[in-house]
């Protein structure tokens, strides 16, 4: 049975002050047991919208369990989704407090900019990659509000898949000519490789993931807007960070970006 609407606002404010506050919380299964996944979703719309009301703007959105090993390990077999706010976006090169995270990871990622709206169902990796204006490197920084950073599928898609800073290059690339699924990642930390990987970590095509993305919304009565920035999904596992880390993620034929902690 679907909980309350009073309830849903109850756990969005419990997840968003957590965030404010910069302290975790046990995850809301433990109180919530049956909470479904429409119901988690439904939080993290009442999440989206309790930010939008404080001046936030919704600048695109994210894919999470986009590796078949997580997905195995979380036991589904589709990635879930969250959305970026302005709130999240860190300028190329810039400098993020560590103190205003709670237990801060982060994972290398390819940046979608959408030219135009995409509207499900059926979307295609083909029409991804036709309605996009440009590719990105892109670093995402997770922060789950839960303790020890453990959670499970309800209780992660609730809190907008830990979703915390990102931060994505500056100069553009056109797809055209693009391997997605061969193209090198490297993911560097105070100057020291610690990830490798490519683009088929990512679903086996970062752009399947995307067009995943647009019929996930579509199930939901949404879609994916024209100038959204959409982060396709991990392509390394996730590092831990901490003030005074320097961190850098290069991508064959796109370039490279980074962020310090400070």
């Amino acid at each position: 049975m679907s909980l309350p609407q009073e309830t849903i606002a109850q756990l969005a404010t419990l997840l968003h002050d957590a965030e404010r506050d910069v302290r975790d919380t046990v995850k809301i299964t433990d109180a919530h047991p049956g909470l479904s996944i429409e119901d988690a979703y439904r939080i993290q719309d009442a999440l989206r919208a309790h930010k939008q009301a404080c001046g936030v703007r919704c600048v695109g959105m994210k894919m999470g369990l986009t590796s078949f090993a997580k997905m195995q390990q979380m036991g589904v077999d589709t990635p879930i989704y969250g959305f970026l706010g302005s709130d999240n976006a860190v300028d190329d090169g810039a400098a993020v407090e560590a103190a205003a995270l709670i237990h801060p990871k982060v994972e290398a990622e390819i940046a979608f900019v959408l030219r135009d709206a995409l509207q499900g169902p059926g979307c295609t990796p083909a029409q991804v990659l036709a309605a996009t204006q440009c590719l990105l490197p892109a670093i995402e920084v997770i922060d789950s509000r839960y303790e020890n950073f453990r959670f499970d599928l309800p209780s992660v898609i609730a809190d907008n898949t830990s979703a915390a800073r990102y931060v994505v290059g500056s100069r553009p690339t056109s797809p055209q000519g693009i391997d997605l699924e061969t193209t090198g990642v490297v993911l560097e930390k105070n100057g020291q490789v610690v990830e490798v990987g490519a683009g088929a970590a990512v679903l086996g095509n970062p752009a399947l993931a995307v067009a995943m993305l647009v019929d996930m919304l579509h199930a939901r009565g949404q879609s994916l807007l024209a100038g959204s920035v959409v982060l396709s999904g991990a392509i390394t596992a996730a590092v831990a960070v901490e003030a005074g880390d320097d961190v850098r993620v290069r991508i064959d034929g796109l370039g490279s970006t980074g962020l310090r902690f400070v």
